[in-house]
């Protein structure tokens, strides 16, 4: 399906957006000359933007016209991983695509085929739409999108009633910032200059992670306790603020339920116990407590590392609690940040024509994947893969278990890729995807109270086609003639836009011309207030923050926040092994850039942070060749000894791609699968390693690295062998899944 040509005209700026994975969601300005872009630049009066983009997203045009960039679909040409290849038209792809599904959908019913899709890009088109309509349609297996925030997104709701976050540049009015398990200085950098102005106001920033980010660098207090641990900490917090009478008991009082409950069950987490629990001195703990009673506003800020383990929804639910013990909610500049998505929620209807469709026969959740194609579903068996805006074999835990899956001869996989990822390695079809300036959407940030549209600035490179594009292309090829599936890009925002704003005042007078025309358009507060809960109102049941929530029953949870892990750190590490936290690289955006070279010499080679007396005890110097291993496989890293994590702990960031790496892995190949405690969250910084000196053998690999394609043994994915490509190469990713179950995003 033929996009339509953009005007020409010699010289000419478009609005933009930046699509990626980030609540910054920076406002851009292209500039075009003869029909290629020359310049990608930030908005100076964006209020977030602030007339600056991170190093990520700076160099863009490097990824719009990288050489690698594919641009002309792509037929399997030899055994899955093996990179030959053999160009294909569309009208041959998108034929074999089809009749093959059909023949699935006439055997085995739609339930075989599988949607994965994530955060390649946040766009209303081309991702939550794109990531309904069609397979509704089709009456496909639904994904649970739950890799990222899945947790928090049952927690923090559960708790106080929805995700609504401070507009940012209120931590100007706050007198204590709490940043707990977040680094925002490489995940949401436009934070920092806000912070930076904050304390020149007089505001006290404290850092609470295990690792010394490059965020603790700016912050006035760093607090480094056991991962994990953080559950334990908040109610030791709590129980601190109780025990002195530090606690707004008239507050609680008044717009609280459960908090004698709470007070009874911090009482558990004297600064004693908790002090065994976490590793950090009871001093520490006490003057943490008394610094967030004696500030007013305090606000804390989480992202979504913390909740990456087994008991995520727990934590996060203990640590929105103190807010609330000390009665800093519905006020400016205190309480709580998480997110911004609850204030505007797409209508779902208008996202995926739900009604219209068969029911989602059944859902898979995305950590689960290798599990999935490898037997855990099976009534029917997945017989078909389908991956956009998702890189799954670089991205998801257990990554030899994904591996494994994408084997499978009998698993038709397409990937719509712009580039050769490591996922699309393993696809019997790929097909050439646009980049943001090659296609039009709209982008509801999860960072701040701004829409920002993107307009087409250059026509698509080569046979490049959008996800949209392509959606409405297959729907054609498997003779559906609904007007909704075959609608161009302005019209589905317009239509969501105007169902949406029909139950939500903060899109009054939001329109797509509007957007057209000034790019960014806040959200209509106009007289109601934008600070969350103000006056300790929440969109709860009974309009009190759920201090004891008692939904959380539904899930298997404690309703009171609680503290189930180790008693004190030894207990994990009697084996030896170390817990290994895989936080974000500062120049990849999850595994996006991670193939832009200038990008990946910046963030330097494969390595793994160890604690210098972990380093001594392994026979381990700064610099070495090391190997880490569990049950579910190995990787090679580049040895850090540094004291910026604890002893007990690894760092390894995530977001490399595999075959760009030492031995052809990357961390993912050590996490685990298992699921959070609620909504079904990723929990992988409840993996746990050993380390030990690379041998000779994996020396010489190293060394011999040139980025080849690994090659990944049917009868062992954990132990995958390196070997160069020798043929044809390809060098010449609201909850879409509410939106396909009728909920609003």
């Amino acid at each position: 399906m033929a996009t339509t040509p953009l005007p020409l005209a010699h010289t000419h700026s478009v609005h933009s957006a930046c699509p990626h994975d980030c609540p910054d969601t920076c406002a851009v300005t292209t500039t075009v000359e003869h029909g290629r872009a020359v310049a990608f630049d930030a908005v100076q009066e964006h209020p977030i933007t602030r007339g600056w983009l991170c190093a990520k997203v700076r160099p863009y045009l490097d990824r719009v016209y990288h050489p690698d960039r594919l641009t002309t679909p792509l037929r399997r040409a030899g055994a899955k991983g093996e990179d030959r290849w053999e160009p294909v038209s569309w009208d041959d792809a998108l034929d074999e695509i089809a009749s093959r599904w059909q023949r699935i959908i006439d055997t085995s019913g739609a339930a075989a085929i599988l949607p994965y899709s994530y955060s390649g890009t946040l766009g209303l088109v081309q991702n939550f739409v794109s990531s309904a309509r069609l397979w509704n349609r089709v009456g496909a297996c639904g994904l649970d999108r739950t890799i990222c925030d899945a947790a928090a997104s049952v927690a923090v709701p559960a708790t106080v009633g929805a995700k609504h976050g401070l507009d940012p540049r209120d931590f100007l009015h706050s007198k204590l910032v709490v940043l707990w398990g977040h680094n925002p200085a490489s995940t949401s950098p436009h934070i920092m200059p806000i912070l930076r102005d904050a304390q020149r106001a007089g505001a006290t920033v404290v850092l609470i992670d295990p690792r010394r980010t490059l965020t603790a660098k700016s912050v006035d207090w760093h607090i480094a306790p056991e991962p994990g641990t953080d559950a334990a900490l908040a109610l030791g917090v709590i129980h601190i603020l109780f025990r002195d009478d530090l606690h707004e008991e008239d507050w609680l009082d008044q717009h609280s339920t459960g908090w004698q409950e709470l007070r009874e069950r911090a009482m558990a987490f004297d600064p004693t116990r908790v002090s065994r629990i976490t590793g950090l001195a009871v001093e520490d703990i006490e003057r943490l407590a008394r610094l967030w009673a004696s500030a007013t506003p305090a606000v804390v800020k989480i992202a979504d590392g913390v909740q990456r383990n087994q008991h995520g929804g727990q934590i996060v639910r203990a640590i929105v609690s103190i807010p609330a013990v000390t009665g800093q909610y519905g006020i400016r500049g205190g309480g709580m940040f998480y997110s911004q998505s609850g204030w505007i929620s797409y209508d779902a209807e208008a996202l995926g024509h739900a009604s219209e469709c068969p029911t989602v026969p059944r859902t898979v959740n995305m950590n689960r994947l290798g599990a999935a194609l490898n037997g855990e579903v099976s009534d029917p068996p997945i017989k078909s893969l389908y991956v956009f805006a998702a890189n799954p074999a670089t991205s998801n835990p257990n990554a030899p278990r994904v591996i494994q899956g994408l084997l499978r001869e009998d698993l038709f996989t397409v990937v719509h890729e712009q580039f050769m990822t490591d996922t699309a390695r393993y696809a019997d079809i790929v097909l050439p995807a646009t980049s943001q300036l090659e296609h039009i959407d709209l982008h509801k940030p999860y960072g701040h109270h701004h829409l920002q549209y993107n307009a087409r600035a250059i026509e698509p490179l080569g046979e490049c086609r959008s996800n949209w594009d392509v959606m409405r292309a297959l729907a054609e090829r498997l003779g559906y003639t609904d007007p909704w599936l075959f609608q161009e890009p302005e019209e589905v925002i317009d239509d969501v836009l105007t169902a949406t704003a029909a139950s939500n005042s903060l899109l009054e007078g939001i329109t797509l011309d509007r957007l057209q025309r000034d790019g960014t358009v806040p959200y209509a507060f106009g007289d109601s207030s934008n600070i969350p809960f103000e006056g300790g109102v929440f969109p709860t049941a009974d309009e009190r923050i759920q201090l004891r929530c008692d939904t959380m029953l539904h899930h298997g949870v404690d309703p009171l926040p609680d503290y189930t892990g180790p008693e004190s750190p030894d207990e994990d590490v009697a084996d030896g092994s170390l817990r290994l936290l895989s936080g974000a690289a500062h120049h990849f955006v999850n595994s996006s850039m991670a193939n832009q070279d200038k990008l990946e010499r910046k963030e330097g080679r494969q390595s793994i942070e160890l604690n210098r007396t972990d380093a001594d005890r392994l026979g381990i110097a700064d610099g070495d060749l090391v190997t880490a291993f569990n049950g579910n496989g190995r990787c090679l890293f580049y040895a850090v000894v540094t004291d910026g994590v604890n002893p007990g702990v690894a760092v390894a960031p995530k977001g490399r791609w595999g075959h760009r790496s030492i031995d052809g892995r990357n961390v993912n190949q050590l996490t685990t699968d298992d699921l959070a405690d609620l909504g079904g969250g990723s929990s992988f910084h409840g993996t746990r390693v050993f380390v030990e000196p690379a041998t000779d053998t994996d020396s010489v690999s190293a060394q011999s690295s040139d980025h080849g394609l690994s090659v990944v043994s049917r009868e062992n994915t954990t132990n995958a062998s390196v070997t160069p490509s020798t043929t044809m190469s390809s060098k010449s990713a609201p909850s879409s899944a509410e939106a396909r179950s009728g909920k609003s995003v």
